[in-house]
């Protein structure tokens, strides 16, 4: 099955809820190592489909 391109407004959407929660955790949780390496880890899974999908 064919995947659906993204449109610019769904990207912009993912990216704005993503920095929200970054901040959000940034502003309210403990900074530990395991706290860093979940952003880390959650802007990888955001940001390689975004690039990939805008690279078409």
């Amino acid at each position: 099955m064919a995947k659906k391109k993204l449109s610019q407004t769904q990207i912009a959407f993912i990216i704005i809820l993503w920095i929200g929660l970054v901040t959000y955790i940034l502003l309210y949780a403990e900074i530990t190592a395991f706290t860093v390496i979940s952003i880390l880890m959650s802007g990888v899974v955001v940001f390689i489909p975004v690039y990939k999908n805008l690279k078409k």
